[in-house]
């Protein structure tokens, strides 16, 4: 009779061991993308040393034209698309580090030691409403989607996207039809809420977070009275695990890594463009180049950054534009522009419609209530 107790008592250990291991997965998971990274480098580093892994060229040309003709070779299935703030500037929001116009740069008013503290969690605990404040100004919402964002909802409906990696919390991606099986929001996301006690973790939806926001309230759990955050990553957070699930899976299989409206400078984001394979051709579509190699490794061939022009590019194109108009370029060699155009116009007329109802819907709610600012005028009685 001893064997099966034996046998069950192995078996409870080697669950609790599986349990404890996913219960520290996620603290872990920015340790092991910063070892990834090393390994990354150390077996660029050899193969670069030894002559090894040799790149496959898949463009004929470094160019946004070679990039539409793979596209349209029918060798190009799985895409992955890298976005940050850029993508969103033509909706109205402004991104975090241009000199006066990003969101960094203004942030005086709230009185801040420092502008990246509005989003540090230690400081948001002590001092939630500059945040708050903020999260008014920017709320999903506002805003439509820009004609980058209906370009990635078009590689979705071409069975071209694999998924869409964002910077942004904004929500645009799922404004413009994407859904949450083709976005990893890198950096959370304004769509759902949590109490930030540990002991409660209540969750909270859009709506719920809308309302407490615009009614200038500071938010606090309805169970524990605790504060409550959207599920944005602060600093000193760590990302959602999907995050490095996905990538694993992901990167090996990708194609095409189209990269818009990110300056790749905040890890482990930008290390992501080092985890296709050699031969993966990479479109960068932005303002400016960014992500490119240090120029004495880059020189050697080692590591994994962007390559535009020297003498051994072979697969990285910069295309320096707007997101909007770099999306509408490779639309039109691609033969989609005019799809494009009727898309977006099409879904902003939807998105203003809707925009108007709701209004209408909550004045009719207001004037029920005896709101007599939302109350119609009444007309003047004839003398």
């Amino acid at each position: 009779m001893s064997k099966p107790s034996e046998h069950q008592e192995k078996q409870e250990q080697e669950e609790e061991a599986t349990a404890e291991a996913e219960e520290q997965s996620d603290d872990s998971s920015e340790d092991e993308a910063a070892g990834n990274t090393e390994m990354d480098f150390l077996r660029s580093l050899f193969s670069s040393a030894l002559g090894l892994g040799s790149a496959e060229k898949v463009l004929d040309e470094l160019s946004l034209d070679g990039v539409a003709r793979y596209i349209n070779s029918g060798k190009c299935k799985n895409i992955i698309c890298l976005v940050g703030a850029g993508i969103s500037t033509s909706a109205g929001i402004p991104d975090f580090r241009s000199p006066d116009t990003g969101l960094y740069a203004n942030l005086q008013k709230y009185n801040l030691p420092y502008p990246e503290a509005i989003f540090q969690i230690d400081y948001f605990k002590k001092h939630p409403e500059p945040f708050f404040a903020l999260a008014r100004e920017l709320y999903p919402g506002q805003f439509k989607p820009t004609i980058c964002h209906y370009f990635i909802k078009m590689l979705k409906d071409k069975g071209l996207l694999r998924r869409c990696y964002t910077q942004n919390i904004d929500t645009l991606e799922r404004v413009a039809g994407l859904e949450g099986e083709d976005l990893i929001e890198a950096h959370g996301t304004f769509h759902t809420s949590h109490c930030v006690s540990f002991c409660c973790r209540k969750e909270y939806h859009l709506d719920w977070m809308k309302e407490k926001i615009f009614s200038d309230t500071i938010p606090k759990c309805e169970k524990c009275s605790s504060l409550v955050k959207p599920d944005i990553v602060f600093f000193g957070e760590n990302l959602p695990a999907r995050f490095f699930t996905s990538m694993k899976s992901d990167f090996p299989r990708c194609d095409l890594l189209i990269v818009m409206g990110t300056s790749l400078q905040v890890q482990p984001f930008a290390g992501l463009v080092s985890r296709v394979s050699k031969s993966c051709p990479r479109l960068l579509i932005n303002m400016e180049k960014a992500g490119e190699a240090d120029p004495m490794l880059g020189l050697l061939s080692f590591g994994g950054g962007m390559d535009f022009d020297s003498d051994k590019a072979y697969r990285d194109v910069a295309h320096i534009s707007t997101c909007d108009d770099g999306c509408l370029a490779l639309a039109d060699l691609l033969g989609w522009k005019a799809e494009l155009e009727e898309l977006v116009k099409n879904e902003h007329i939807r998105i203003d419609s809707q925009d108007r109802k709701e209004k209408a819907g909550e004045s009719k709610g207001a004037a029920a209530k005896g709101d007599p600012a939302s109350a119609e005028p009444k007309p003047k009685a004839e003398e």
